[in-house]
């Protein structure tokens, strides 16, 4: 028999059960798959699922990519593929109310002349005038109809989000209405010195696209009680009437999204008539107090989060990179676990942020969504006004262990904030035990220019994430109007994996190292005046040569600074040494240890078997 396998005939014949084994595998076993991928990037999410199980009517979805013009463009082909791998997987857990239909549309056909008509994207691909698709369409049974324009490959994170909108979109009969007041000009402006249509700010087209906005004015005497929620960004200089509308709408049961700020950067009052005296930070702060302390909260006046161990890199005024301590990226750790809201989001960037705290005796429940690491402490926003550059923030700063608190959920009995005052008016409400209120110390993490980046595409803005704050704002407001099916969809792909063994060594040792700066700092002043003050008693009594305390002092003062000098250079010595100590036995780890461990239980093993015939014979 092991004769006839290696034999010209038992190879044939093995061939030929490989090739019978392999159809009946693809005819029985088509659609059985094992997904190992850590986040499931090849399964449809339980939110995409609720989605396709609540549909009512069905749905056509006609997948266009151009195959015969693509036959050179591999990668894309493979993404091409993994688009209708994963449209098969809606299809079948559809219960067939979804069709889909893949559609190649050859140059100058029916079909590319209905991929145009449906709006989708062509991309030239040679000088000889070929294009090609890849796009999605949708339609319903009432003709409405969703596309996606191009799946672009640098965004296959969210590749099963935009799908699921999508159907989710054609599955609405209406989508729901959300107040949005703002004092900055989110939805566009125009530009007084170029007279040119400034755009949208991304996020606000985001929730245009998701929710019937409807404009609030800022100075509302009543707020609609047909809206799910009330957006609310940047509140400065309310009236009385204005804020007891929002109280009054909160109490009621409508729920609220408010962005408040110490010092919001994207608030440009107008240029002062002296240059060199810039606008104070309290004339960029936002103004909820009456309506925070009513539902248990406080925002810090004045003062701003600074955070050594989430600071972004900036360029500095030299152009050299910096650490920022005032421009935060919060990470997987810093955002609460297990809440539908930051579920499953990498990054979120903030600048300039607020601190958040309970008010004492507060009734509602509080529960932080983003908190700072422990590595961080309040900056006063004086330091803001002049601030030209990133590094004096870095002086005297010492991290007190605090975990301070930049949004949070608040939800329970609150009461009104204008119990005092409108007690006696008709239709007045006192309290509620059903407050459902999120809040964030940030309003320019709403800013493009902290998550997102927009690029021409081929005449076409097409806006690229590089964190998660478009989906941190949206997944807020899917929750308070009470539509979450989409919130566990969004980007399930991570964009960073930080090393955060090594970040927390580097900041202990740069928290020491700052400390022995600013030591130094102190020293070097302080010696430097009172040499000053000897050169001024020498000028005074015109000695040319420096006497013997001046001497003295001056030995002092190269001694220390060599010493300090000396300090600092072993602090951070010891710092590479941590890091290179802790690489050094993760190498060891990956590389050597655990082959190791399979070779000892494979000799092991080995032996065992041996022993066990040798007991046999």
């Amino acid at each position: 028999m092991p004769r006839l396998l290696y034999s010209g005939t038992g190879l044939g014949l093995l061939a030929v059960a490989f090739l019978v084994f392999t159809l009946f595998n693809n005819l029985l076993f088509s659609g059985v798959r094992l997904d190992l991928t850590e986040n499931g990037l090849f399964t449809l999410s339980d939110g995409s699922k609720e989605i396709v199980g609540q549909l009512d009517e069905p749905i056509d979805l006609y997948f266009f990519f151009s195959d015969k013009s693509s036959e050179n463009l591999a990668a894309l082909r493979v993404y091409a593929k993994r688009v209708e791998q994963l449209l098969n997987e809606y299809e079948s857990h559809s219960d067939g109310k979804i069709r889909l239909s893949v559609i190649d549309p050859e140059p100058f056909s029916e079909d590319e002349d209905r991929a145009a008509e449906f709006g989708l994207q062509s991309v030239p691909i040679d000088t000889a005038g070929l294009e090609l698709y890849f796009g999605l369409a949708a339609t319903n049974a009432l003709d409405d109809k969703e596309i996606i324009a191009f799946f672009q490959p640098d965004k296959e994170e969210f590749l099963e989000y935009e799908i699921s909108k999508l159907i989710h979109s054609l599955s609405e009969t209406a989508k729901p209405a959300v107040g949005f007041m703002s004092t900055l000009k989110m939805q566009g402006d125009v530009n007084m010195q170029t007279f040119q249509q400034t755009p949208g700010w991304i996020v606000y087209t985001q929730l245009e696209q998701l929710f019937d906005l409807r404009t609030v004015p800022v100075t509302a005497e009543t707020i609609d009680g047909d809206l799910a929620a009330l957006v609310i960004v940047h509140p400065k200089g309310m009236s009385e009437t204005t804020e007891y509308a929002i109280d009054q709408f909160a109490l009621g049961g409508g729920r609220v999204m408010l962005f408040v700020d110490p010092l919001a950067e994207m608030d440009q009052p107008p240029q002062p008539q002296n240059p060199m005296m810039p606008s104070a930070p309290q004339a960029r702060s936002s103004d909820a107090k009456r309506l925070l302390n009513a539902w248990g909260l406080n925002l810090r006046e004045n003062e701003i989060l600074g955070d050594s161990q989430t600071a972004l890199t900036v360029g500095g005024p030299n152009g050299q990179p910096i650490r920022h301590f005032a421009i935060l990226g919060m990470e997987a750790d810093n955002l609460a676990d297990g809440d539908v809201v930051t579920d499953s989001l990498e990054t979120v960037n903030l600048a300039s942020s607020g601190i958040l705290e309970r008010t004492d005796g507060h009734t509602t429940t509080i529960t932080p969504l983003v908190s700072s690491s422990p590595y961080s402490m309040p900056l006063d926003a004086l330091q803001f006004q002049f601030l030209t550059d990133p590094k004096t923030l870095q002086t005297n700063f010492k991290p007190d262990g605090t975990e301070y608190m930049v949004a949070a959920r608040v939800a329970g009995k609150a009461t009104s904030a204008f119990a005092d005052s409108k007690t006696d008016e008709a239709g007045h409400i006192g309290d509620t035990d059903s407050l459902n209120v999120i809040v964030f110390a940030d309003t320019d993490l709403l800013a493009d220019r902290l998550w997102v980046r927009v690029q021409s595409f081929f005449g076409q803005s097409i806006a690229s994430p590089f964190a998660n704050n478009g989906d941190l704002v949206v997944n807020a407001l899917d929750n308070l109007v009470g539509s979450s099916s989409l919130i566990s969809i969004r980007s399930r792909g991570r964009f960073t994996r930080p090393f955060d063994v090594v970040q927390d060594l580097r900041r202990e040792a740069e928290a020491s190292y700052l400390a022995k700066a600013n030591e130094l700092q102190a020293r070097l002043a302080d010696t430097e005046r009172q040499l000053s003050e000897l050169q001024s008693s020498r000028k005074e009594q015109n000695v040319l040569r420096l006497t013997r305390e001046q001497e003295t002092a001056l030995a002092r003062f190269q001694d220390e600074k060599m010493l300090i000098r000396k300090e600092l250079r072993e602090v951070r010595h010891q710092l590479d040494v941590d890091i290179e100590r802790l690489g050094s036995t993760l190498k060891f780890l990956n590389v050597a240890f655990i082959p190791i461990v399979l070779t000892l239980l494979l000799v092991a093993w080995s032996y065992l078997r041996l022993a066990g015939k040798k007991e046999a014979v």
